[in-house]
């Protein structure tokens, strides 16, 4: 890609140095890379430029990352958000999902990750061609319904009707684990495995807890008497498709 073609990542860290190696890397790797130093800058190039990504550290003098990201979302902002934290920040993390962050990526991390997971975030919003899925098996796996609401796992849409359901990322993720696991419960455990494929962290069982909450909120009735999404006590969580 090149010019227009590259996706244009806003970098939003206090660190010099590590912001500036943020911008070289992603420039050499396909993107077109603008930089902030806090939220206050960040929030001046967001009004006069358009993103298709944020990165965006929790720590920063002023306001902080996670208060910026919940900004954004309450005024409408649905660009995607990767929140950068530190290993031991877990309150962070799970305030980032809260607040309405696509995902999140703790340092110290291989840049390379980064890019991947931008990459795996823009392809879902459909700002980087979908891979190849002729082999795909039948359609019919990767679809599930419940109620009104239909999603479809190869374009990561929720549809009620013509209408289109927001999800972040992470949303998005989580869905479609408990989609190939339709009728049968899922531990937290096997639900983060499933997502990132990594090693399971400190935080895992909550973040999949705020998920679990976010999407109850999109597509249940009731979201404190869950039909579709349901909790099973001291095992996990199952969706029942129709």
């Amino acid at each position: 890609m090149t010019g227009a073609d590259q996706p244009h990542v806003l970098v939003v860290d206090d660190d010099d140095r590590l912001r500036d190696l943020l911008t070289r890397y992603l420039g050499e790797n396909g993107f077109n890379v603008s930089a902030a130093r806090d939220a206050a800058t960040a929030r001046a190039s967001l009004a006069g430029l358009q993103f298709d990504l944020i990165v965006l550290d929790v720590l920063m003098p002023g306001e902080k990352g996670v208060d910026l990201a919940r900004s954004l979302r309450e005024s409408g902002s649905k660009v995607p958000i990767l929140l950068l934290t530190a290993l031991s920040e877990t309150e962070d993390r799970i305030a980032g999902l809260e607040a309405g962050v696509d995902d999140y990526l703790a340092k110290p991390f291989e840049p390379r990750e980064l890019v991947l997971r931008i990459e795996a975030i823009l392809r879902r919003y459909g700002e980087l061609p979908e891979p190849d899925n002729s082999a795909s098996p039948d359609p019919f796996d990767n679809t599930a319904s419940f109620g009104g609401f239909r999603f479809d796992m190869t374009r990561m849409i929720l549809q009620r009707g013509d209408e289109h359901i927001y999800l972040t990322t992470a949303e998005q993720a989580l869905l479609v684990a408990l989609v190939k696991r339709r009728g049968q419960t899922t531990s937290r455990e096997q639900l983060q495995g499933m997502i990132s494929g990594n090693a399971i962290d400190p935080s895992a069982s909550r973040s999949i807890d705020v998920q679990v909450t976010r999407l109850r909120r999109k597509f249940e009735e009731d979201p404190k008497q869950p039909r579709y999404l349901q909790t099973v006590r001291g095992q996990g969580y199952v969706l029942y498709t129709d």
